[in-house]
């Protein structure tokens, strides 16, 4: 399939760009703070009690997204109050470590535990989570290596 905007991006790189050009430091500047944005969405921007609820939740049976969010707010949860999305974006992280997987039944996407999101949830109860820090986000990472 041809790019519509083709002639309009020659067009702009001709005309409006010719005499605009960047240093390499400035160029590496951008995509620094570009991944620097990208990093940010990890699991290290969210609370190990909040993913360690989301994988209790999923702990019987897969449920879509409404369902989980219910389920924390009605155990006073209240990492995604104001801001829902934040919420899929974490379980999208979960998806992409593997700790969740996901099917679509009736349209709407389902989550379930994989075997690797079992381990975790036991290794958290194994580890006494209420009584000494659990580091699942640390778990994540270096399985995520």
């Amino acid at each position: 399939m041809n790019d519509p905007f083709l002639n309009f991006k020659k067009s702009m790189k001709k005309n409006v760009f010719k005499d605009l050009s960047f240093t390499d430091e400035r160029k590496a500047r951008v995509n620094e703070a570009i991944e620097s944005k990208r990093s940010s969405s990890t699991l290290h921007s969210f609370k190990e009690d909040t993913i360690l609820a989301i994988l209790k939740s999923l702990q019987l049976e897969a449920k879509h997204g409404f369902e989980i969010s219910t389920q924390l707010f009605q155990k006073e949860e209240q990492s995604f109050l104001h801001n829902e999305g934040q919420l899929y974006t974490l379980l999208h992280l979960l998806e992409n470590k593997e700790v969740l997987g996901s099917m679509w039944r009736e349209d709407k996407k389902y989550y379930a535990l994989t075997a690797k999101g079992r381990k975790y949830l036991a290794a958290a109860s194994r580890k006494g989570y209420a009584k000494q820090p659990f580091l699942l986000k640390d778990l994540l990472e270096e399985a995520a290596l």
